[in-house]
């Protein structure tokens, strides 16, 4: 008994019994704890009689329609169409006798609530964690009379659309009559009734989907100018657009047997807009799909949506455009007009993400460029950043990142790609696979795999480096090389046990040919063979089998310190696969290095002021020793 209860029942004046008949029970309680001046928790009623009544008015409804009674057989009787016909009503009248409460009963102790969704369409009985229950002979009786008062309290039916509710909730009076006393440690929650939800209905939409990304919200809640969305990219077969057509739901009827009736669906937002050839339209009966056929941007022109690829700009900038950002594989080229040297075409701190662009000036400070193929007719400010699969630049002062990276002069930037060409080198840094330079200057470093190529030298104080790890880091280089050592270690241990398998099984190699033949002849004459012979021929067995799993431990082992150190070879070996190659003579200071990676050093070369060009290559002699020499062509 809850203590509220618990201080009705001893602080409470006991009012007379009153027989009552109604059709709201919780107003008839409230009205009796106010005329005796009780409090309502001080009461409880109980049932005396249920009656259910219907009316179907005609098309019109009138004083004269009248009320009928219905039966249990008649409820049950009851289709689902009369419940959707909304001349269709219902009404329960309860004859109810309300007394106050002078002791407590033996399921006050347990907590339960009843409790609906939205329509009320769909009843729950919730009882909560701690409630203690007992069984005792009219448990069951009791229990549900209990669930019959709290609906009523909260005005709901009964008898209406509750005929599931002794089959939800079996199991859990079973646990209550098996444990006679069962303690409920989490909530547990049931239907104990469910009418005919409605289907809501679906007002029309219109969804701008491929422009969801426009407008944006920074942190600050404030719509972030610097990348509104000017180009709005797309690829073959985004969802662009969706129109959500109207639809009115379907009628339904909640457990209190109220009609609730579907509203007629709002149309405002119609589509008024044509598509151009590169945009699908679809439609079923619940939307409108509008589809793009190929990858590029969205345009809108004369109440037109189309798909185009191509687009010019005089310049990217906060201004004008903002950043620009589009998926890589959407179909889409940018041309940059801006050719002025003393302005920017992309603007400072500018990000564009394009399939293709083409720049006609210059990439400003703080800028970050990343398409699929790119060309920069301008410079590349020494903050910017291009990134690119195949990338041209005009004058390079900033950072760079490709495949084919071609750069007509480079101005103290950094180059970082698989094969690179160079015009004109006057300082920087280039790290590839491959490197070409027709005119190296001063004050340049180049680091390669493979291949450095110089056509002609002028300056000095220039460093050609070859690193057979320069797309590897020398910490992966360590991890490989401990791998290595592990599994030469587990190759050692797996094949000392192995040698000892190897060397018993020949040494009892007859006795297990012997046995295995006299279980052959005992067999063969119906003879039982011997406990001792079959459990010596088990263990030979089982032995054999153990060996033959060292056996394959061990080839494994091989296979996998096979796979790791031929790597490491490979790495190693390149390294006298590769060459500076210098078409000139040399000039002024400039060293030549090639970075081992075992032993783990650097053999360098300092080629003599004026002394001729040629191919140079990593050299060991007979004792060991590692040089770079001119190799012949």
């Amino acid at each position: 008994m809850s203590a509220l209860a618990h201080d009705a029942v001893e602080n409470s004046t006991v009012i007379p019994p009153l027989i009552i008949r109604t059709d709201n029970i919780a107003r008839e309680l409230m009205q009796a704890a106010g005329n005796h001046n009780v409090s309502v928790h001080s009461l409880d009623f109980r049932i005396i009689e249920i009656q259910t009544l219907s009316l179907l008015s005609g098309e019109t409804k009138s004083d004269s329609d009248e009320w009928a009674e219905l039966s249990e057989a008649d409820v049950a009787a009851l289709s689902n169409a009369l419940y959707l016909n909304p001349k269709f009503e219902l009404k329960q009248m309860y004859e109810i006798e309300i007394f106050s409460i002078e002791q407590t009963g033996k399921l006050d102790p347990i907590e339960l609530s009843i409790a609906g969704n939205a329509s009320l369409c769909k009843i729950f009985l919730t009882v909560k964690p701690g409630s203690e229950f007992v069984y005792y002979p009219a448990f069951e009786e009791d229990f549900f009379e209990l669930i019959k008062k709290k609906k009523l309290r909260a005005n709901l039916m009964i008898g209406i659309f509750d005929s599931m509710m002794h089959e939800n909730l079996a199991q859990f009076i079973a646990k209550v009559k098996v444990n006679g006393v069962y303690r409920v440690e989490g909530q547990e929650r049931f239907v104990i009734a469910q009418g005919l939800e409605p289907i809501p209905t679906v007002d029309d939409q219109l969804i701008m989907l491929y422009d969801k990304k426009q407008n944006d919200l920074d942190g600050a809640g404030r719509v972030d100018y610097a990348d509104r969305g000017y180009v709005i990219g797309v690829v073959e077969n985004d969802l662009l657009i969706e129109y959500i057509k109207p639809r009115k739901g379907t009628d339904g009827r909640n457990c209190r047997g109220e009609f609730i009736a579907a509203r007629e669906p709002t149309v405002k937002n119609e589509p008024t807009f044509t598509t151009g050839e590169n945009i699908l339209r679809d439609e079923n009966d619940a939307h409108i799909e509008f589809r793009a056929k190929v990858g590029g941007y969205v345009t809108f022109e004369g109440g037109m949506y189309d798909i185009k690829t191509e687009m010019d700009v005089t310049e990217i900038s906060f201004r004008s455009t903002g950043s620009i950002e589009t998926q890589l594989n959407a179909d889409i080229s940018i041309n940059v007009k801006e050719k002025d040297p003393l302005k920017d075409a992309v603007g400072t701190g500018m990000e564009v993400t394009v399939n293709v662009i083409h720049v006609d000036g210059n990439v400003g400070p703080d800028a970050k460029v990343t398409a699929h193929k790119a060309v920069v007719e301008g410079q590349v400010h020494n903050s910017a950043t291009v990134t690119a699969d195949d990338l041209t630049i005009n004058v390079h002062k900033g950072k760079a990142y490709g495949k084919e990276i071609h750069v007509t002069r480079l101005e103290h930037g950094s180059v970082d790609g698989d094969y690179v060409r160079i015009a004109q080198a006057t300082g920087g840094t280039v790290h590839a696979k491959e490197i070409d330079v027709e005119l190296l200057g001063s004050h340049t470093k180049l680091t390669a795999s493979k291949r450095i190529e110089i056509q002609k030298l002028q300056g000095g104080e220039n460093i050609l480096t070859i690193d057979p790890l320069l797309n590897e880091s020398r910490e992966f280089l360590d991890d490989e090389q401990s791998l290595m050592i592990e599994a030469k270690k587990g190759i050692d241990e797996v094949g000392k046990e192995l040698s000892g398998y190897e060397a018993t099984m020949k040494g009892n190699a007859a006795a297990y040919d012997d046995i295995k033949r006299k279980l052959i002849n005992y067999k063969n004459n119906d003879v039982k063979i011997p406990i001792a012979y079959a459990q010596k021929y088990k263990q030979f067995q089982e032995f054999k089998q153990k060996l033959d799993s060292l056996r394959k431990e061990y080839q494994d082992r091989l296979d996998h310190y096979a796979f790791i150190s031929g790597r490491h070879r490979a790495l190693q070996d390149e390294i006298f696969e590769a060459r500076v190659i210098n078409h000139d003579r040399w000039h002024n200071y400039n060293e030549i290095i090639f970075k081992l990676i075992e032993p783990r050093m650097d053999v360098t070369f300092i080629p003599s002021d004026n002394s001729e060009g040629g191919i140079f290559g990593l050299h060991v002699d007979e004792e060991g020793k590692f040089s770079i020499r001119v190799l012949p062509k």
